[in-house]
């Protein structure tokens, strides 16, 4: 299965399907969407390197995570990336792991990230829309025949 990253008709925000072989080309393709979903990616630069991490029991929520740690970057360092190495792990968990989830024997997801880009530049970089947040609604990862499969609604 070719990674790939499609966007659906949707009647206000912006609704975007990817898929991929793998949990980090997927991740990959929903990181490029939401970026280039709200500018010209090819038109920055690798000058920054930021390392994101984060761990969930649920795929879809550390993706979810994930996604909105990029937003968080863009409102609060006006950061933007357009190249992404992501790494997932999988790992059955132990009790003392989870605290009072109590989720003993259950697989965890750990995802380490390193993003390149650069500040947004107004003159240099023209914008798109802007994301308010990533949304539940629709959204979905789930494993399918040769890979994964997401779906993911932006409001903006």
């Amino acid at each position: 299965m070719k990674a790939t990253r499609k966007y659906l008709e949707h009647t206000a925000d912006i609704l975007f399907q990817a898929e991929a072989e793998t949990l980090p080309e997927l991740f990959e393709q929903c990181a490029l969407a939401v970026e280039e979903s709200q500018v010209d990616v090819e038109n920055f630069k690798p000058k920054e390197k930021v390392i994101i991490t984060g761990e969930n029991n649920k795929i879809d929520l550390l993706l979810f995570d994930f996604l909105d740690d990029l937003l968080m970057y863009k409102d609060s360092e006006l950061l933007m990336f357009c190249k992404f190495d992501i790494k997932i792990e999988e790992k059955m968990s132990e009790s003392e792991e989870c605290g009072e989830n109590n989720c003993e024997g259950k697989t965890i997801y750990h995802l380490t990230c390193t993003a390149y880009g650069e500040k947004i530049d107004h003159e240099k970089h023209d914008r798109k829309v802007d994301i308010k947040a990533i949304t539940l609604h629709l959204f979905e990862v789930k494993k399918v025949e040769g890979g994964w499969k997401a779906k993911v609604l932006l409001d903006i």
